[in-house]
């Protein structure tokens, strides 16, 4: 029965309903002790609400990622969502009203879409620049990103027109302060400790399906399946098919684990909070009964971890919080 802050579905699924949820966009660089993942500083956003429309917009492409989301949107209004400039740009990613009306839609449910309406805006963001990076994407030999930033601030024909940034100061300085901005939003997993190898190729897997949709039974150690449920038409993961996804990837197929958080929590080696490392997973027992490890999670640090939360979300990160002191859990750790 759902409650206002969880919802206990059953076995091996994934039933948590956080409030305020972490962000990630990464580009991993696999198991070998390298850094791994940029990914959002949730603390810097100064708008936390506007978090889950960053993740949602992140995953829209590859390329665009939370951070760079939040770098544009820091340059273009100072996360005011009420902003109008001299040219006419609007809210807090100055849309055109034009060009909002071509890539807004009502992402939050409200029925509000409106370039000052900050959800709508921030996805509408994130598919304008995808749009943008696939104009741009024939321009061999150039950074799209940088491209892309520079079609956002002067045009996509000016870009296609130059074959490069244009030699517009305003431009040039636009793209600049982006770029210069990224590692502000920016916080880094990473180790050059072989010890950790193992859990960062876990985080690497999971952070790589950032994005994809919550399927009740989903996922396997190849990816993202269809669910369980029957007439099910959404290919996603549920937590327990999240986390096997992750360790199959980082073992290379080695380990195998059932796609039950239940089991999950009872494989492995027993780690203690104090000695929790990134790519260790956490089991949550949500109901009534605190040995039904029924939600499970990869944590990340920082008191984050990634997971496939429940119907209707998306694989994301989420902060432990209170919920880390007051939900009895156990940690396992595969590697």
């Amino acid at each position: 029965m759902p409650t206002s802050t969880l919802t206990v579905i059953g076995s091996a699924l994934c039933a948590l309903v956080f409030g305020v949820v972490g962000l990630v966009a990464v580009a991993a660089n696999g198991a070998n002790g390298a850094p791994i993942a940029p990914v959002l500083a949730t603390s810097a956003v100064p708008i936390p609400v506007l978090i889950p429309a960053l993740e949602e917009a992140a995953a829209l492409c590859p390329d665009i990622s939370a951070p760079l989301l939040a770098a544009q949107i820091d340059a273009e209004s100072g996360w005011n969502p009420t902003a109008v400039s001299p040219a006419g740009g609007e809210g807090i990613a100055q849309f055109m009203p034009a060009t909002f009306a071509t890539y807004g839609r009502n992402d939050d449910g409200t029925g509000n879409v409106s370039p000052f309406n900050p959800v709508d805006a921030v996805v509408a963001l994130g598919r304008y620049d995808c749009a943008l990076l696939a104009d741009v994407s024939a321009l061999l030999g150039q950074t799209p990103v940088s491209l892309m930033l520079a079609a956002y601030n002067a045009g996509i024909g000016a870009v296609l027109a130059f074959k490069a940034i244009p030699p517009y100061p305003e431009t040039q300085a636009y793209v600049a302060r982006v770029e210069s901005l990224v590692p502000v939003y920016s916080a880094w997993l990473n180790s050059s400790s072989a010890a950790f190898s193992f859990g960062q190729a876990v985080v690497a897997a999971a952070a790589g399906e950032l994005g994809i949709p919550y399927s009740w039974g989903g996922g396997n150690a190849a990816g993202p399946t269809f669910g369980i449920a029957t007439g099910a038409t959404t290919i996603g993961f549920d937590c327990s098919g999240l986390v096997l996804f992750a360790v199959a990837q980082a073992s290379n197929g080695q380990i195998a684990l059932p796609h039950s958080s239940e089991l999950q929590a009872t494989m492995g080696t027993p780690i203690t909070p104090a000695d929790i490392q990134p790519g260790d997973v956490i089991a949550f027992a949500l109901g009534t009964d605190p040995t039904d490890f029924d939600h499970i999670g990869i944590y990340i640090g920082n008191n984050e971890m990634i997971d496939a939360p429940d119907t209707g979300a998306f694989v994301r990160v989420d902060t432990l919080n209170s919920y880390w002191q007051d939900t009895p859990s156990v940690i396992r750790s595969f590697g």
